[in-house]
């Protein structure tokens, strides 16, 4: 199989982009995304997860308050994502959480457009509450759902170059044990 008939070209092109050119992100796009989200693998097929479209410019705004570091970024998004679960449905919520939101940053790239991934879960807002617990209070979020990640995605204003391979960590590749390396 040809390489370029892969996900690794892709996957070469990929970085978190955290500015993005003042310009929706299309509904068909955002359709797109969507499926792929709804597409997911999760264990057991439990589908724990839920998915709140954000587009709102106010909203956005809000989301990126979200954290006092880490966040800001999503003020500039045309399109966020918030990725939550239910974990009495899974007790993998969070894996489950993850493979959903890395295919909609890989879907998004595949359509030209950038993400990044801000972290949630287990985070501070800043005013003695989680930043999960405001944004369950920004978007209405039923107590019963935990938050783990928002996704900011738009065309990029920023170009940044693939990490060169030499900067791949290919000491962590064992060989059929831990500590052995493998010529690849």
């Amino acid at each position: 199989m040809p390489v370029d008939a892969t996900l690794l070209p892709l996957l070469r092109l990929r970085r978190s982009i955290r500015r993005f050119q003042p310009q929706p992100v299309e509904p068909g796009k955002i359709s797109c995304l969507v499926e792929a989200v709804l597409r997911s693998p999760s264990s057991r097929g439990r589908n724990p997860w839920e998915f709140i479209v954000v587009t709102d410019p106010e909203l956005l705004r809000q989301l990126s308050l979200a954290k006092s570091h880490g966040s800001s970024f999503l003020a500039g998004a045309p399109l966020a994502v918030v990725v939550a679960a239910d974990p009495a449905k899974c007790d993998v919520w969070i894996e489950d959480c993850s493979i959903a939101a890395i295919i909609l940053q890989l879907t998004a790239q595949s359509l030209g457009l950038g993400s990044c991934w801000t972290q949630i879960r287990m985070r501070p807002h800043g005013d003695g509450r989680t930043a999960e617990d405001f944004l369950k209070g920004l978007l209405q979020i039923p107590e019963s759902l935990a938050v783990e990640a928002v996704i900011g995605i738009g065309y990029p204003a920023e170009k940044k170059p693939g990490h060169p391979r030499e900067d791949l960590l290919s000491g962590q590749i064992h060989h059929n044990r831990f500590g052995i390396s493998g010529d690849w």
